[in-house]
């Protein structure tokens, strides 16, 4: 079964089954390896996408479910302005060591900045929640967080 939707400003139609997790069909239909498995049980954010504009958790997100909507991978944020500034500043305050959450975390970020501009403390805690990083670099992630939002013009 065939299911369409627009992936990064793209329209495409995937050949797989109803409930195949959207992020299977992301990496082994489409070929975009950038969304990552980490749980399968949308507990830790490796797996997060835009879909209409909303962080979504695709390890739990059926196909089927996509039909005629967006999504967005961390392959297309950087085309955004709030995807720029997030992965410039996750670049200036040194985020990552090895690597394997910032998608997830960029994707998070980006949703909370596209939705509230100058979140607070509190509200970075509460978007970033559920997206665990091994290496523990969360206060730069929230550095990062509050330089993009301070670079928001």
């Amino acid at each position: 079964m065939s299911t369409r939707f627009t992936l990064n400003e793209h329209a495409v139609a995937l050949d797989g089954a109803p409930d195949m997790p959207l992020l299977w069909a992301l990496r082994d239909l489409a070929g975009l390896t950038g969304t990552k498995y980490g749980c399968g049980l949308a507990l830790c954010g490796a797996c997060t996408v835009h879909l209409d504009g909303q962080a979504v958790r695709s390890c739990q997100t059926p196909l089927f479910s996509v039909e005629g909507r967006q999504v967005v991978t961390i392959e297309a944020i950087g085309r955004t302005p709030v995807g720029r500034r997030v992965q410039a500043a996750w670049v200036a305050q040194d985020v990552p060591q090895c690597g394997y959450c910032q998608s997830g975390q960029i994707m998070s970020a980006v949703a909370l900045l596209q939705r509230e501009p100058r979140p607070s403390v509190a509200q970075i805690h509460e978007a970033m929640d559920g997206n665990i990083c091994r290496c523990g670099t969360y206060e730069r992630i929230q550095a990062a967080i509050v330089e993009a939002a301070g670079s928001a013009s």
